[in-house]
């Protein structure tokens, strides 16, 4: 199997890949996104803006800035949020997304819609390690 063909919008509509991504607005309390992401058994939430447009992401590891500091838990989300968003486009091929995840260290990349299709730059999925892990036993 040649993984410069695969698309990721192909891994998406084979249900390897998590689709329907977990968002929040900029401005909802940090303490609220530690509530989803425990309630929801989710590591990264995707931050938007009032457009939907995606503007960063938080992960576990952003939250822990709350334990040095308990005032940021009554902050904005954009407060502790990465503004550098690790994405691709479904065009990509799984090839290139796991370079890209490899050469920086990403365990996940946020799969964001294209321009031109619809609305663009809105979160349509996540590309986890795991998820190319599975697309590899699914192949041959």
């Amino acid at each position: 199997m040649n993984f410069d063909t695969i698309l990721l919008k192909d891994v998406m509509t084979r249900g390897v890949m998590t689709r329907g991504v977990m968002t929040v607005p900029m401005d909802i309390p940090v303490k609220e996104v530690a509530c989803l992401m425990s309630n929801q058994h989710v590591s990264g939430i995707a931050v938007i803006d009032h457009s939907g447009e995606v503007v960063g992401v938080i992960s576990e590891m952003d939250m822990l800035k709350t334990v040095g500091d308990e005032s940021l838990l009554n902050q904005p989300a954009e407060s502790i949020m990465n503004y550098y968003v690790q994405s691709v486009k479904p065009t990509t091929s799984l090839k290139s997304a796991a370079e890209m995840m490899m050469k920086h260290g990403y365990h996940r990349l946020l799969v964001l819609s294209e321009p031109g299709v619809g609305a663009s730059n809105r979160p349509i999925g996540i590309l986890s390690a795991s998820d190319i892990v599975k697309t590899i036993s699914k192949t041959q």
